[in-house]
């Protein structure tokens, strides 16, 4: 068998975008550029989730100029997790590359990636070195999300790794397997394990724009993070009962004790009330943590597909051609072919 280290591998770059049509003009050449400096055989898969701006038609010219760029157009925006996705499940690549159209994830580090891929790693992930880009309210919410979603969990998902991350052919069938539809695309890398890396990096400056993920989509993604990943909301929930039901137990002693010492009545209608709403504070919040557990199970259950795919422009590797002697490429290059 040929050691990593002789071979030279196809590489496909998956790479969402959203509204991204300034950006692609810039950051595409120059990705498309790194990677067949490293491989003659590549492909760069852009996924238009649902964009409202010209990125469509940007990265059609974009396909018109260069054979290696595929274009995977969802039918709606259906967020960056099913985009990664579409992408991961078109890929034919060797090894699969995912970045992001913003240009801020620089492309010089995919020749240090491929060199720990030829060292034996599976997947190779990018650590930030800092959260300068980001509010101070974002970047400690990030740290207290990773704090929580790791607190007694068999996984380890690393605080900082994004999905710019080379993953070999094997990971990337791992990925394909998994069937929930409420995808947390970052504790996935950590369930599905293997032997995997990290290398530090300096995120770039945007190529050109504002970011569309704000306060709020990091909101929403690490809920579904949470409850994919994490039993700790339900933990916290018991422990907070139990923690109730003791100093309710430890309150109605003491005012026992307090009547036959001191003389002192039993308190009346301010402790009722306030016991009262602090309670049903308790409880609504309790159904609200068991109704998101609950309410995407229901997600789950009605098995529709992640996403939905409008258009494919564009062959990349498929162009190619299949080896007939590699029945599993072949496989995969017919699997791409349907999208």
């Amino acid at each position: 068998m040929t050691s990593r280290a002789d071979q030279t591998p196809s590489l496909s770059c998956v790479m969402p975008a959203f509204n991204e049509a300034r950006n692609l003009d810039i950051v595409v050449p120059q990705v498309l550029a790194a990677l067949a400096a490293l491989s003659p055989q590549v492909e760069l898969i852009v996924v238009d989730d649902g964009s409202r701006d010209e990125t469509v038609q940007v990265a059609q010219r974009l396909c018109a100029a260069h054979p290696q760029i595929v274009l995977l157009q969802l039918s709606r925006n259906f967020g960056k997790e099913a985009a990664l996705t579409a992408g991961i499940d078109a890929a034919c690549g060797d090894l699969v590359v995912m970045m992001d159209a913003d240009g801020q994830h620089p492309a010089s580090l995919l020749g240090e990636m491929l060199e720990k891929w030829k060292q034996g790693a599976d997947v190779v992930y990018a650590v930030r070195k800092t959260r300068a880009d980001q509010s101070r309210l974002q970047a400690g919410l990030t740290g207290l999300f990773y704090k929580l979603v790791n607190w007694g969990s068999h996984i380890e998902i690393p605080a900082d790794a994004g999905d710019f991350r080379l993953m070999d052919r094997k990971v990337v069938q791992a990925l394909k397997s998994l069937p929930e539809r409420n995808r947390f695309m970052k504790g996935l890398y950590a369930w599905v394990g293997f032997n995997s890396t990290a290398i530090d990096y300096e995120p770039l400056p945007r190529a050109d724009g504002q970011t569309n993920f704000g306060l709020g989509g990091s909101f929403r993604l690490a809920l579904t993070g949470m409850v994919a990943f994490s039993t700790a909301p339900l933990r916290l929930l018991t422990a907070l009962g139990l923690l109730l039901s003791v100093g309710a137990l430890g309150y109605g002693v003491w005012v026992v004790i307090e009547y036959f010492i001191t003389g002192v009545e039993v308190p009346g209608y301010a402790t009722i009330v306030a016991g009262l709403m602090f309670f049903s504070g308790i409880q609504l919040l309790g159904m609200g943590i068991l109704a998101e557990y609950v309410g995407r199970i229901y997600e789950e259950v009605k098995q529709r597909p992640a996403y939905l795919l409008s258009q494919r422009t564009g062959d990349g590797l498929i162009a190619a051609g299949a080896r007939g002697d590699d029945e599993p490429r072949a496989a995969r290059l017919q699997d791409a072919s349907l999208l």
